[in-house]
């Protein structure tokens, strides 16, 4: 079959560091070809055009979607803009990849779901942790009861200065920096949205779906640098929640701007009467799955080693940044080109962005949240066979 030809929305520090270096590779040339760029800093899209051999680019999304011969279109700009160009391009039937987070309301993400149902269009929404062996075995581990009756798990992710210090935005395609002010702003600003979402997917692949939030939720860090300018920010960076699995199961969870970072983002830790699992090490012993000798002799530094388990990285994209967004682009190839339905469902997703939302919802209240959405997955079961009902 011929490759799905992909339009990039968004030529910032996540298309430049991984989605654009891996789908320039020649191993992916006969299954997918980036056709097209779109970004408002023209001279940024212009150049990345040049840089990474796309055939045309565009300042506007419409022009794109119009003009510019594609038949799916990742979307990698800010969240907040996740849902309007998300819901543009599957009215315009193209099939669409979500860098996370896929939109910051349960009520975007239904909207979403229902215009790709009506226009016999995909999604698939990062991140996939789903698709990872470690979290396959941990599913089975609980289930197993290899840490007895599970009790309690912690996840989330620490902000820092992160965005601030990304050496992409510094001297991009083009010259103009990129300004990280949105991560710091309203809709789809703050740890939560951006970093602890990959926490959540895997919890929940792991546990299910789950069934109330509550939280406290504030502001620690009102006024952020960059390149010597002030940026003032608004949306909240310190969130601590608990999401109620039922059963008397919970879990904490956290979007913080300082402490502990977990050792790759995305990790979790489950507590039970008999033990606990902490990332691949159950009761603080390695863990078999296919995978763990890679791990075993991978960078203490390499963050991102983990996630070079998925399906698609091999050859060359073992050693490119962001190998779990490329992953997610190529179920989406898989599905647009072959018919091969992704586990990494929009349904999921939309079950993620509720407890997120759900939990800014409790803050501002004062009140627990119930949840109003789930998703079908085998970790239902694994759960319910885990608390012995």
């Amino acid at each position: 079959m011929d490759a799905i030809r992909l339009g990039i929305v968004g030529v910032g520090t996540v298309s430049l560091r991984g989605i654009l270096p891996h789908l320039s590779q020649s191993d992916v040339r006969d299954r997918v070809r980036v056709q097209a760029l779109v970004d408002p800093v023209g001279e940024r899209a212009e150049a990345a055009a040049a840089q990474f051999g796309v055939p045309t680019y565009f300042t506007d999304l419409d022009d794109m979607l119009d003009h510019g011969e594609v038949d799916a279109v990742s979307i990698a700009s800010p969240i907040g803009l996740h849902f309007e160009q998300g819901l543009r391009a599957l009215e315009a039937g193209k099939h669409v990849h979500f860098n996370k987070t896929m939109c910051t309301t349960v009520e975007e993400a239904d909207a979403l779901i229902e215009a790709a149902r009506r226009n016999g269009v995909h999604i698939v929404a990062s991140p996939g942790e789903v698709l990872l062996p470690q979290v396959t075995r941990v599913r089975e581990l609980i289930a197993e009861g290899a840490i007895g009756r599970l009790a309690w798990a912690l996840c989330g992710c620490a902000f820092g200065q992160y965005h601030e210090r990304e050496e992409e935005r510094l001297s991009p395609p083009g010259g103009r920096p990129i300004d990280p002010a949105w991560y710091f702003r309203n809709p789809g600003g703050g740890p939560m949205y951006d970093m602890t979402v990959y926490a959540l997917h895997r919890l929940t692949s792991v546990l299910g779906p789950a069934r109330r939030v509550t939280a406290f939720s504030g502001q620690a860090v009102a006024r952020r640098e960059f390149m010597g300018l002030g940026v003032d920010a608004e949306a909240d960076d310190n969130t601590i929640g608990i999401v109620d699995f039922g059963d008397s199961t919970y879990a904490v969870v956290y979007g913080a701007p300082a402490g502990m970072r977990a050792q790759e983002v995305g990790g979790v830790r489950y507590f039970g009467t008999g033990g606990t699992i902490e990332d691949t090490l159950l009761n603080g012993e390695p863990f078999d799955f296919p995978g763990r000798e890679f791990l075993d002799n991978a960078s203490a530094g390499d963050y991102a080693a983990p996630k070079r388990l998925l399906p698609h990285v091999v050859g060359p994209h073992l050693s490119l940044p962001e190998p779990h967004v490329y992953e997610d682009v190529m179920q989406l190839v898989d599905w647009a080109r072959d018919g091969k339905a992704s586990p990494v469902t929009a349904e999921h997703a939309r079950h993620v962005v509720d407890i997120i939302e759900s939990a800014f919802r409790s803050a501002r209240t004062g009140e627990a949240q119930e949840l109003r959405t789930t998703f079908d997955h085998p970790s239902s079961q694994a759960r319910r066979e885990a608390v012995g009902t």
